[in-house]
């Protein structure tokens, strides 16, 4: 039961593009806690340091999970690469390009929304960084005769350090922590408050405003994802059919130099050699590929299905410039690649 429902989930993640980075980040956000219950706080208990040391572990570990957020969408390279390419025969419209950087961002930040709350609610972090802030005079003794300014800062920079603290005779450590804390969880509070709120708008009321322009950049960005997976299948099964082919014929000219020799009787061709070979599309060498492939990067076919009056119009040849190999038909194709 417990592996079907596995599957179950493996099988919805699997579904699309989106559910998919949905998951991702919702295992982010949970690896996020764990590390957090597993790091191991040590506050450095120094007057220009706690700062420093408290505040990098509220904010820097949050700015790493949303790059880390960013590189594992596999979304980010096909923006960049939308973004990027040439205008040819297909414009690019920058409420689809919006839509997309803002659908990645908003799954990017979720881990780091969990790790700032986390850090906050637990008061860790800002108890060592505003530990020297604390009023001695509200909560303490403050007219202390024996210490100096900076003497009561360095006192005060050592409440996180219950073991090496030495100054209950100007604040009690629980006074000041338990102080702290609860500043900390009040702006834990507002922050998950604030983020939950920020994330009803943009789900709830984004698109009540522009529903027609927010349905077009969806489908839009999906087109894009799609056509992008299939153009990878596509190459994936073509390169599989040319290296199919090529040896095949490797292999049909060392037969033939062996029955030149005398040495070895030819074989039978095999069957699916043609069926190979019609999936070439008449794309039989290198340099065809290769021009076809910078081809699709630079003028991609305009988003209107016609049928092409000619072979280039789509951009397989530049202006001024004929095809070097003219697309064959496939009958003509599979005769080439025929066993003789």
């Amino acid at each position: 039961m417990k592996m079907d429902k596995f599957r179950m989930i493996f099988q919805f993640f699997q579904s699309n593009q989106e559910s998919f980075m949905n998951g991702i980040c919702g295992i982010m956000a949970l690896a996020s806690t764990q590390m957090y219950s597993a790091f191991d706080f040590n506050c450095p208990c120094l007057p220009h340091y706690n700062l420093a040391y408290g505040l990098g572990i509220l904010l820097v570990p949050p700015f790493i999970l949303f790059l880390l957020g960013f590189v594992l969408n596999n979304n980010i390279s096909m923006l960049a690469e939308e973004w990027r390419r040439p205008q040819g025969q297909r414009g690019k419209d920058p409420a689809v390009l919006r839509y997309m950087f803002c659908s990645m961002a908003q799954r990017a930040m979720i881990a780091p929304a969990v790790w700032v709350s986390v850090t906050l609610l637990d008061g860790k972090c800002i108890t060592c960084a505003f530990c020297t802030s604390v009023p001695v005079e509200t909560l303490g003794n403050a007219s202390h005769p024996h210490l100096s300014q900076g003497e009561i800062q360095r006192v005060l920079a050592r409440i996180p350090c219950k073991e090496i603290y030495n100054g209950q005779q100007l604040i009690a450590n629980e006074v000041a922590i338990r102080y702290l804390r609860c500043i900390s969880q009040a702006l834990g509070w507002c922050f998950v408050l604030l983020m939950t709120t920020l994330a009803f708008l943009v789900r709830s009321l984004r698109p009540c405003f522009s529903q027609a322009a927010f349905l077009k950049s969806r489908y839009w960005s999906h087109y894009i994802d799609i056509e992008r997976k299939l153009f990878d299948e596509t190459c994936a099964e073509h390169a599989r059919s040319f290296a199919k082919v090529c040896i095949q014929q490797f292999f049909e000219g060392m037969s033939t130099d062996l029955v030149a020799a005398h040495c070895h009787l030819p074989r039978k061709a095999p069957a699916n050699a043609g069926e190979a070979a019609e999936k070439l599309l008449g794309i039989t060498d290198q340099g065809t590929m290769n021009m076809a492939l910078k081809n699709w990067h630079r003028c991609k076919p305009p988003l209107h299905l016609h049928p092409p009056a000619l072979p280039t119009g789509n951009g397989w040849a530049e202006e001024g410039q004929t095809p070097t190999h003219p697309s064959a038909p496939r009958k003509e194709t599979a005769a080439y690649y025929s066993w003789v």
